[in-house]
């Protein structure tokens, strides 16, 4: 099988939310990604920012998984990371290299941009993302913490 991966542009709402579908359905959380979709002008607003980052992999015209990632300015140096939000794949692509694929053309996108480094969570129970992430980098032992805001 093919797949096309695509850096979405602002006029690319229509991508962004059948991304949002593929979420919802690989995260098992469909009300999250699909309960209060923002609409269109909120969209087109979000894929215009330079730190925003959003991929699509397209088998023909379908979406079958994607990312979202935020480039990070740095204080300390000048110098940039980014992080990846959300990463996935429809259940019936997957462990044919579309993570792989998504995660290397975001790659481009970090050396184009002079990134020096990408980083992504995963939820310690998520074997299989531990597994393609320990394949591409180097795994931290942190904890992550919510800060409630309201």
């Amino acid at each position: 099988m093919s797949y096309e991966v695509k850096q979405l542009a602002p006029s690319d709402v229509g991508l962004l939310k059948n991304l949002l579908r593929v979420f919802g359905e690989a995260f098992e959380d469909v009300h999250t990604y699909q309960g209060a979709v923002p609409g269109n002008d909120y969209l087109r607003s979000l894929l215009a920012k330079q730190h925003f980052i959003a991929l699509v992999a397209r088998q023909g015209e379908d979406v079958v998984g994607g990312l979202a990632a935020y480039q990070l300015d740095k204080f300390e140096q000048d110098r940039r990371e980014i992080y990846i939000y959300d990463l996935a794949v429809a259940e019936g692509h997957r462990r044919k290299g579309v993570a792989t694929g998504l995660i290397g053309a975001l790659k481009a996108i970090a050396t184009a941009r002079q990134v020096y480094v990408i980083y992504v969570q995963a939820d310690r129970d998520d074997l299989p993302a531990i597994k393609l992430y320990e394949s591409l980098g180097r795994k931290e032992d942190v904890h992550h913490f919510d800060i409630i805001v309201v």
